[in-house]
């Protein structure tokens, strides 16, 4: 557990909160505690919710207090990164949906964050950027998270540009899949989530599997697997009862 990240067990929905709200940023023992929460959510959750506290959703990686400098060597330096590349692991093999609620500033991993997710909603006042060259780091932390969301040429413009853009490029970009006012975000997303509880689990888990397997498949590959995957969720119990 960690005093910054708020895990709530809300019936069939997960809510995870960054709550750093000091700088609004992620730190990897918090990313550590995040990817934990998410990789076990499937066994009491039905769907997972990520906002925040605070004025921004995340403003990127910060340290942990007392955390020793970095490696000096590249080697011994690649594994200290492992926790923010396990957040991202944990989000794309979710088995079950991970719902963001993007308000504020979205920075670096916040920005990587929205994209992962299966399903974001933007506040129209939310902005997004990827800061990390203009300190000197090469981004390919937040491309790894992001490379398969974005198209090419916005991804290497916010990369190399650093500018901010708003929701409603976001959207334009894939990077989110709605913009809400911000006085509705917090409705919209508990409405939505209120229809993912209402549908069939077996249909919910089928749709995440084929969405994580297929596309590095090739067509045939993913065809036959559509086949497969259609005929066994649709032949489940789940999927044959009523719906009122």
């Amino acid at each position: 557990m960690n005093e910054h990240l708020l895990i709530k067990q809300d019936g069939r929905i997960l809510r995870i909160t960054f709550n750093r709200t000091e700088d609004n940023g992620i730190s990897d023992s918090m990313a550590v505690a995040f990817a934990d929460a998410i990789n076990n959510a499937h066994e009491t959750s039905d769907v997972i919710v990520l906002n925040s506290t605070g004025p921004d959703f995340c403003t990127g990686r910060v340290r942990d207090p007392g955390a020793p400098p970095p490696a000096a060597e590249a080697y011994a330096r690649r594994p200290e990164y492992d926790p923010i590349f396990n957040s991202y692991k944990a989000i794309r093999n979710s088995p079950i949906p991970v719902v963001g609620a993007i308000e504020g500033r979205a920075m670096g991993f916040g920005t990587a964050i929205a994209a992962l997710c299966d399903v974001s909603f933007a506040s129209n006042t939310a902005t997004f950027n990827i800061p990390e060259i203009n300190h000197n780091v090469m981004p390919t932390m937040v491309m790894s998270a992001v490379f398969d969301r974005l198209n090419r040429n916005a991804l290497l413009w916010m990369a190399l540009s650093t500018d901010f853009i708003n929701a409603e490029r976001a959207l334009a970009y894939g990077l989110v899949s709605t913009v809400v006012g911000a006085d509705k975000l917090a409705a919209e997303v508990e409405r939505f989530c209120q229809l993912v509880l209402s549908r069939p689990r077996a249909g919910v888990l089928g749709l995440k599997e084929y969405l994580r397997v297929a596309p590095r498949m090739d067509e045939q590959g993913a065809t036959d697997y559509a086949r497969s995957l259609h005929s066994m969720v649709n032949t489940s119990a789940a999927m044959k009862r009523k719906h009122g």
